[in-house]
């Protein structure tokens, strides 16, 4: 996180607008205090850096469950799904291809 005067941010507001992209947090200062604060808007999309960060944007967006419990002697799904023609590895190929 860095702080910026008012004075210094106007004078070169594009090399903050930058860092801001880059998803750095800039508080802005007048007289040594803080009276606003720039992050980057919500709707950037930045790709998650890892497996972790991944999950916990699917968390937020409530398309996943966190666990933190081990999921030793979970028995797995109920009953078994089989569909005629559709195979996991279609379903790879396919996510793959639209990645593209």
């Amino acid at each position: 996180m860095k702080a910026v005067g008012v004075k210094v941010l106007k004078a070169r507001l594009s090399e903050y607008l930058r860092l801001v992209k880059a998803g750095e947090v800039v508080l802005v200062t007048e007289r040594d205090t803080v009276v606003a604060e720039l992050r980057p808007a919500n709707r950037q999309n930045r790709a998650p850096a890892d497996l972790g960060e991944q999950l916990e944007v699917l968390a937020e967006q409530g398309n996943a469950t966190l666990r933190s419990e081990s999921i030793q002697g979970w028995p797995g799904p109920r009953e078994k799904l089989r569909l005629k023609g559709f195979s996991t590895q279609s379903l790879l190929d396919d996510i793959r291809e639209d990645s593209r």
